[in-house]
């Protein structure tokens, strides 16, 4: 018996008191998600609200929304108000709860991608504008490069760009 009495008693908590829970538990005892859990996806689709919402008019008509968030989204465009439109950005997020985010993100991307693409797209046509009036030999570099392009009408419009210089 002797044995016995020197074996340590497993930790209980106290009379009244819950035993204490991991603190980045993901889910609780029934397997559903914890409060913390539940207030971190409820702010993220709050933020993916945020910037759905900034999309220019064209994007944001053609995102696959249900018809009350995308009505609570153009009530926010149209509040002005600090305090309106954080508690409709807090209602959009309520909403968005329902909604499967995943296409919304691929949306938001693609609109951000597609503008820093029209970008590139521009800067590379300038170069090519700035070297083909500079200087006789890119135009047949500019030729060399991709299969699809109409060569004599690059020819006339590259003519009709210097003759301003020309004449000054």
């Amino acid at each position: 018996m002797g044995a016995d009495y020197h074996r340590p008693m497993p930790h209980r908590p106290a009379p009244g008191r819950t035993p204490a829970r991991e603190a980045d538990a993901s889910h609780d005892e029934y397997g559903r998600p914890s409060k913390p859990q539940r207030m971190r996806d409820s702010t993220e689709l709050q933020a993916l609200g945020a910037e759905l919402v900034e999309l220019p008019e064209a994007a944001f008509q053609a995102l696959p929304l249900p018809e009350d968030l995308h009505e609570a989204m153009r009530e926010y465009r149209r509040t002005r108000s600090h305090e309106g439109r954080r508690r409709q950005m807090q209602y959009i997020g309520k909403l968005m709860r329902g909604v499967d985010p995943e296409p919304l993100r691929e949306a938001l991307a693609g609109a951000r991608l597609g503008g820093a693409r029209d970008s590139l797209l521009l800067h590379q046509a300038e170069a090519w504008r700035e070297e083909l009036l500079a200087d006789d030999d890119a135009l047949t570099r500019w030729a060399r490069a991709p299969p699809d392009r109409d060569l004599p009408q690059l020819r006339q419009l590259v003519r009709a760009a210097r003759a301003p210089a020309r004449a000054a």
